[in-house]
C-alpha cells in the first residue's frame, strides 16, 4: 500500500518529476509525471526511454547544460536553472532539481530530477534588465548633451 501512495502523491505533484537512468553519456527517460507532461507538451508515450536532451533548443544555455552534466559525472545532485523547449516549439524557463539515487550496493542507478516552472519569474526579471539597460543609456543621453 506504501508504493501506491507514493505514486499518487508523484502523480499528483505539480511540479514536473522525471525519474531517469543513467546509459553511457545519456540519461534515459524512464518515467515522467503528469505535471512534466502539462509542462513540456509531451505525454509519456512519446518520450520514455530518450535521453532529455530533446528539450534543449539552440538558445539552452549550454553552461547550464555543462553545470548538470558536471554533476552527473562527479555524482553529486545538482540544481539550476535551464531554458527548455515544449513540444509545439515554445520557451520555458525551469529550475531543475537533480538528485542521484543510490541502490543498496552504493551505486547510482537513477536520478530523480524535479522541474519547476519559473517560466513567469525569469521572463519578468529578463524584462527588468532590458528596462533597467534602457534607463541607463538614457540617463547617460541626458547627462551628456551635444
Amino acid at each position: 500500500m506504501r508504493n501506491e501512495i507514493l505514486l499518487q502523491l508523484v502523480e499528483s505533484a505539480q511540479d514536473g518529476i522525471v525519474i531517469a537512468e543513467k546509459e553511457g553519456e545519456d540519461t534515459i527517460l524512464v518515467y515522467v509525471n503528469p505535471a512534466f507532461e502539462r509542462l513540456t507538451g509531451y505525454s509519456a508515450d512519446e518520450i520514455l526511454y530518450q535521453d532529455c536532451r530533446f528539450l534543449q533548443g539552440e538558445d539552452t544555455d549550454l553552461g547550464a547544460v555543462k553545470v548538470i552534466r558536471h554533476a552527473i559525472d562527479e555524482q553529486a545532485p545538482v540544481r539550476t536553472v535551464l531554458k527548455n523547449y515544449r513540444k509545439d516549439g515554445s520557451v520555458f524557463w525551469n529550475e531543475l532539481s537533480v538528485t542521484p539515487f543510490y541502490d543498496e550496493l552504493d551505486q547510482i542507478t537513477y536520478y530523480i530530477g524535479i522541474q519547476k516552472d519559473v517560466t513567469t519569474q525569469v521572463e519578468l526579471a529578463l524584462e527588468l534588465e532590458a528596462a533597467h539597460e534602457t534607463i541607463q543609456k538614457l540617463s547617460e543621453q541626458l547627462s551628456n548633451p551635444l
